[in-house]
């Protein structure tokens, strides 16, 4: 008796159901997750991009000073090497530029420019591009020539030269005293404009591909419209290489701010991005003072090279070939 009575514990413990595990538990163990845990080189991208994403944001909290602030530069600090004192005993990291502002101040204050232009420009190209993916793909006929056509066009130009045009179009239609204050809302649509035909392109095969399923062809029967299909059940299918399209684009428009702002068109001098920092430098590199132009330009490739191989692990994980 007193062994069927030990046994009853045993049974009730075999037969118990196991608790579901919560949803960050099954996506860690997901097969994207599980080859980032695979790839060292995404894991320290992914690690080098979010240092720089969270020092650009909490800039104003972790820069020693404000180097846009006109009452804080002191220009007996000018020229001033990395790890060192001024000569009004002040020091600094990365070193001073011409008008004595921190170095690394202007760093983390100049990639808060860039990665909000970068990030803007990409997200509306993406939500145009999108848009006009789809509608080409889902209706097809005169729409889509149309819109495939103005691509074909626009992708036979380089991109820098399209967001330039753009750019000096807005410029002249902006009255003069109001085109520092939009210009970086400028920069970010002629960025935006000059790069959606890749997303409309990939959308567009997409969708051309999804149209042809049974549930769309289920859902046109019982009536449901033609918007409503593309929204929630084309849409979320076609997304995976608009997502890779989107990190890989994210460089590339932080590279195409850089250049614009380095020609001298991008964001006004009183709000430099990288680029800005990297065409002051430029000027100085030749005089012996090297970390002007070195740093902003180290910051610059960090975060792009990154972002890129970022970009290169979230194409090989959703490609279903490779795993």
């Amino acid at each position: 008796m007193s062994e069927i009575q030990a046994a009853a514990p045993e049974a009730s413990a075999a037969t118990e159901v196991p608790r579901p595990r919560g949803r960050l538990a099954r996506a860690w163990d997901s097969d994207i997750f599980y080859s980032f845990r695979r790839s060292p080189v995404a894991m320290l991208a992914a690690l080098v991009t979010l240092i720089m994403v969270l020092a650009a944001t909490f800039a104003p909290l972790i820069a020693p000073s404000n180097p846009f602030n006109p009452s804080s530069l002191n220009l007996m600090d000018g020229f001033t090497p990395p790890m060192s004192e001024s000569y009004a005993g002040n020091f600094f990291l990365m070193g001073s530029d011409n008008q004595g502002r921190d170095v690394f101040s202007t760093i983390l204050y100049g990639s808060r420019i860039s990665l909000f232009v970068g990030f803007s420009a990409t997200l509306f190209a993406l939500t145009l591009g999108t848009i006009l993916g789809l509608t080409a793909g889902y209706i097809g006929g005169t729409t889509d020539a149309a819109i495939m056509r103005i691509a074909d066009i626009q992708l036979s130009f380089p991109a820098i030269l399209i967001a330039l045009l753009i750019f000096g179009i807005a410029r002249g239609v902006i009255p003069p005293s109001q085109q520092e204050q939009a210009a970086i809302w400028v920069l970010i649509i002629a960025i935006g404009l000059s790069n959606w035909a890749q997303f409309a392109r990939t959308v567009r095969g997409a969708t051309m591909v999804e149209r042809q399923k049974d549930y769309v062809a289920a859902a046109r029967i019982i009536g449901v419209h033609p918007f409503a299909i593309l929204l929630r059940h084309v849409l979320p299918n076609v997304l995976g290489p608009v997502l890779v399209i989107a990190t890989i684009g994210l460089a590339l428009a932080i590279i195409e701010e850089a250049t614009l702002s380095f020609l001298g068109v991008g964001v006004p001098p009183t709000q430099p991005s990288l680029g800005t920092l990297i065409r002051i430098g430029q000027g100085f590199l030749f005089s012996g003072e090297w970390w002007i132009l070195f740093f902003p330009a180290l910051t610059l490739v960090l975060l792009a090279l990154s972002v890129n191989l970022l970009g290169d692990w979230l194409r090989d994980a959703l490609n279903p070939r490779l795993r």
